[in-house]
């Protein structure tokens, strides 16, 4: 019965998506626009400031910084 209702909604999104036109331009988009800001955004603005230390200096860092800012925000 799950199963029925799983191949159900499957084909519905698998039929739907085929038949797009204007669609696969907007999702094209969509995926181009996340690729964007998940990879090259990360690369240039978020520098790994722990990359090379153990854990628990990464523990010490991010307690620190956690409290520092609580206090002086």
């Amino acid at each position: 019965m799950i199963r029925q209702g799983i191949i159900g909604i499957w084909r519905f999104y698998r039929d739907g998506f085929r038949s797009m036109t204007l669609g696969r331009t907007l999702w094209a988009v969509i995926l181009i626009k996340l690729f964007i800001m998940f990879f090259i955004l990360k690369l240039f603005f978020f520098p790994p400031f722990l990359k090379g230390k153990s854990t628990e200096e990464k523990e010490d860092y991010v307690g620190n910084e956690l409290i520092e800012r609580a206090i002086h925000p």
